[in-house]
């Protein structure tokens, strides 16, 4: 009775074409049995067959709910204020530049801008990450993420379908979608491999004991519904697809998102590791880095420096007030006159202040002692007295360095680094981060052919990957064999050109997805030839008649039992 269903899937799928699957070998072999009185074999056939689908389906099931997990950010409803009223509606009703509130314990179900309060957000979903992120009024909020304390009234700056939430959900639905090369040539193989078989299993049946005197018929009849259970492909068709969904599932968990397991086979093949400078390696953001004062105190030049900066909204003017951090009395600042390309001449209070580059204390004939560090120097000069300078730059990030160490132990050849920085700039950060080449002053255009040629000067065989903010990048991230977007989810050009997301911009991601990528196919390949390996010695052994349907029987579920324990190991992977 419990091979009933086997038998009627059998049934149905020769009815739409599909004849020669594991449905249809086992109710052969089954059958087979039966009608030569071999009993228990039939009964093992089919026991040990549903033992199997068993396992196939717990393992399909965990792998699935691994990357499925990330469904659970999809929102239910918002709160949205119309005619003065909170209603609760569906997300994709909300249109932009409608209020909104999230209470604490909801999900943030659009795309926003914080306008009042402060609370903690639970960012696990997305980013992976276990520590709550501080939020509150001015801030950019993403939807998916779980507001964990006070009330935030949001202003919605993107529809449902174009939100971050919305954009995550699609790439999770439709990364199986995209097959590898591995998974390709197994689906081919099954395709010509199962007629194949049945035909040989025949003609094993019918030709010896016709034309081999003294042969006994149920004997060669045995041993063909024998090869027909050891040839079932099922240890290669279930365990190779469930390595590669573990592996995407495996990521996910780690706050990486791989669109196809296309993609997660190629990075295992990675040569070359090209790098976006800002924003990549360096925090994109301008802060002051180092304060040098004459004949005054630290502090008493940086707040001139701040009160100097009041009005400008240049990046080194915030990166200054946000260094000083407190409240600005402009009554005190007056007569704020810009120098085109030197800086800015200011009274504060009864002094005359100067803040520029060093042309501008050149044409204003300040004598000060030039600054040798690597950066942005704003110069600062008080009633013609040289007063000091502060340093200004991008700061590179904390694991910087140990990724590209780690790249080159993991087998990548050769790091590159792009940048439109200056020359000078862009050495220091390479020769710091001890990256094999780099090219500076670079537009847009000067990326994409440089990229091209190290598309060229690579291996055959090997792959190319780029890694970048996913803003301007997106051109170089698409012609790349695998474009990366670092801290990409609040970018759509990320989304659409990447074809890995890492959700936090943590660089020390892209080493751990290679890793992963590389024990995705590892365990590819033990299932691969621990599988043909024993069907073949199982399948010569049964056609000269040594082993049995017991053996068969363990040839085919046996070994898919085993290949689908090897590839759970890739949901092994612990979040991070």
């Amino acid at each position: 009775m419990f091979g009933f269903g086997i038998l009627k899937k059998a049934i149905r799928n020769i009815f739409r074409g599909k004849v020669f699957d594991e449905n249809f070998l086992m109710s052969v072999a089954t059958i087979g049995a039966l009608l030569i009185k071999e009993f228990p074999e039939a009964t093992a056939v089919m026991l040990f067959y549903q033992i199997g689908e068993l396992f196939q389906s717990y393992a399909v099931d965990k792998s699935r709910k691994s990357i499925l997990s990330l469904m659970n950010i999809r929102p239910d409803y918002a709160n949205v204020y119309r005619n003065e009223n909170l209603e609760k509606i569906s997300p994709d009703e909300v249109k932009i530049g409608e209020n909104i509130i999230v209470k604490p314990g909801e999900k943030v179900p659009l795309d926003g801008k914080v306008i009042e309060g402060i609370s903690m957000l639970d960012t696990k979903a997305l980013t992976g990450e276990s520590v709550p992120r501080k939020v509150e009024e001015g801030d950019e909020i993403l939807s998916g993420t779980i507001n964990l304390n006070g009330n935030l009234k949001i202003e919605v700056t993107k529809e449902f379908g174009e939100s971050t939430v919305s954009k995550i959900l699609d790439l999770v639905q439709n990364a199986s979608n995209k097959k590898s090369k591995s998974e390709n040539f197994i689906t081919k193989f099954a395709k010509y491999y199962t007629p194949i078989v049945v035909v040989v299993a025949a003609v094993l049946a019918v030709i010896p004991p016709v034309f081999i005197q003294g042969e006994n018929f149920l004997e060669w009849a045995y041993r063909a519904l024998s090869f027909l259970v050891v040839s079932c492909p099922c240890a290669l068709v279930i365990s190779i697809p469930l390595s590669f969904f573990g592996g995407i599932g495996g990521a996910s968990k780690i706050g990486v998102l791989v669109k196809g397991s296309n993609y997660l086979e190629a990075l295992s093949k990675t040569e070359i590791v090209v790098f976006d400078k800002t924003g990549t390696l360096t925090g994109g953001v301008f802060e002051v880095q180092k304060i040098n004062a004459i004949n005054m105190t630290d502090d008493d030049i940086l707040e001139i420096a701040a009160y100097g900066e009041n009005y400008s909204n240049h990046p080194i003017a915030k990166s200054i007030k946000q260094a000083y951090g407190k409240e600005i009395d402009e009554t005190k600042v007056k007569n704020v006159e810009e120098i085109s390309g030197q800086g800015l001449k200011v009274n504060i209070e009864t002094k005359e202040v100067l803040l520029g580059n060093e042309k501008l204390m050149n044409t204003q004939k300040i004598k000060f002692e030039k600054c040798q560090d690597i950066g942005t120097i704003v110069y600062i000069a008080v009633d013609k007295e040289y007063a000091g300078y502060i340093l200004i730059s991008d700061k590179i990030k904390n694991d910087a360095y140990n990724v590209i160490q780690n790249l080159k132990r993991s087998g990548v050849k050769q790091t590159v680094m792009l940048t439109g920085d200056r020359r000078k700039v862009g050495e220091d950060v390479a020769a710091k981060l001890k990256i094999d080449k780099v090219y500076t002053e670079l537009l847009p255009d000067g990326k994409v052919e440089k990229v091209e040629e190290l598309l060229k000067s690579k291996s055959e065989n090997r792959k190319l990957a780029f890694v970048g903010d996913g803003i301007n990048d997106a051109p170089v991230l698409a012609m790349s064999d695998i474009g990366i977007a670092m801290g990409g989810l609040g970018s759509d050009a990320a989304i659409e050109a990447a074809d890995i997301v890492i959700m936090t911009d943590e660089p020390s991601k892209i080493v751990n997805t290679i890793n992963l990528s590389k024990k995705t196919m590892r365990i590819v390949r033990e299932n691969i030839i621990f599988a043909i390996f024993v069907k073949i010695a199982v399948l010569i052994l049964t056609a000269i008649g040594i082993s049995t349907m017991w053996e068969a029987v363990f040839a085919d579920v046996g070994v898919s039992i085993i290949a689908i324990i090897n590839a759970l190991r890739m949901l092994a992977v612990k979040k991070k």
